[in-house]
């Protein structure tokens, strides 16, 4: 395996893993978003009609909302190949080199958690960013020197899930910045049903929306939760009714408001140990156990999102909807917390 199919391989083996006939094709294909898509359409167009690589884009949002589908989306539109890798992965300017070296003109370069690059591989992307040119230095000491090397034009599109981890030089050097917003149960049931359609599942109107209600605002996660209710349909008769659909997300303990266990037990954990807050996240991450990245990305906006926490200049605390959420009466010093 050479340099650049290792730098590659930790998110291409990812992308495997995933059913590529459910991701969009293009921007028509792509459901929600639409201001975004909108502003994309134009910016697409526009670069073609000046037969210009696009600008380079940066996409911020929790995960699972269409930053990578987007990429690919892009890619396809401007006509040019994708190369995917991730933050973490570029360890050394020479595994940023071995990528940018071989793109072609108009190319799509995606960085996933682009904000956990190295910061010496981050700093080496400002010349390629503004001028397409990669800074080399050969020699050591006294006898070194710097060659620029040219790099083809091409389009770099950053993730994240972190925007305010990033450095503003690097921030600032994005052309195009865009956030994904959390979909609205109509857009996801709009989902599912063309995800179903793609499976070849049958699927009633009631049953399309109770997965999309349940399903944290995420088209993700829609498809996740849609392929375990169809397992438990297929024992049923094959087509997934409102019924079947309820019985499966209870046995997958994912409820009415689309909180899984863990979304439950870290407000459990925050009412019943710490008298619903104020507390900080690491207490909280030791006391479920999770890393509090995880809990900070992947849990913690859609819960507050959801109006069951709120951040506070002390800590979290649970709100009165977190309370009545889980059966709880809210404690009488309640307002007091939230100060």
């Amino acid at each position: 395996m050479d340099e650049m199919e290792r730098i590659e391989a930790a998110k291409t083996s990812k992308e495997d893993r995933i059913e590529n006939s459910l991701r969009p094709q293009s921007l028509d294909d792509f459901i929600g978003q639409d201001k975004l898509k909108n502003n994309l359409k134009v910016f697409i167009e526009a670069a073609k009609n000046r037969r210009e690589a696009l600008d380079h884009c940066l996409f911020y949002a929790p995960p699972g909302l269409g930053k990578t589908t987007l990429s690919h989306i892009i890619a396809k539109e401007m006509g040019g190949n994708l190369r995917m890798t991730s933050g973490p992965v570029l360890e050394r300017v020479g595994d940023l080199a071995a990528i940018l070296t071989n793109l072609s003109e108009g190319d799509i370069f995606f960085i996933d958690e682009i904000h956990r690059m190295n910061h010496l591989v981050e700093e080496s992307l400002y010349p390629v960013m503004e001028d397409f040119e990669l800074d080399i230095i050969i020699g050591q000491g006294p006898s070194a020197k710097t060659i620029k090397l040219p790099v083809e034009r091409f389009t770099l599109i950053g993730a994240t899930t972190r925007a305010g981890l990033l450095s503003s030089p690097l921030r600032d050097r994005f052309g195009i910045i865009e956030h994904l917003d959390f979909y609205g149960i109509k857009a996801l049931t709009h989902i599912v049903k063309r995800s179903a359609s793609i499976m070849n599942i049958a699927i009633d109107d009631e049953a399309s929306e109770e997965i999309a209600r349940r399903s944290r605002g995420t088209p993700r996660i829609v498809n996740r939760l849609l392929k375990r209710v169809r397992d438990f349909a297929e024992l049923e008769g094959g087509k997934i009714t409102l019924d079947i659909a309820k019985a499966a997300l209870k046995a997958l303990e994912v409820d009415n408001a689309g909180l899984d266990k863990m979304d439950r037990l870290i407000l459990t954990v925050m009412i019943e140990k710490f008298g619903g807050g104020p507390v900080g996240i690491d207490t909280i991450a030791v006391a479920v156990l999770e890393e509090s990245d995880t809990i900070t990305d992947v849990y913690e906006p859609y819960i507050i999102q959801s109006g069951f926490i709120a951040r506070t200049s002390r800590g979290r605390v649970v709100t009165e909807a977190g309370y009545k959420h889980l059966g709880v009466e809210t404690p009488k010093n309640f307002q007091k917390e939230l100060l």
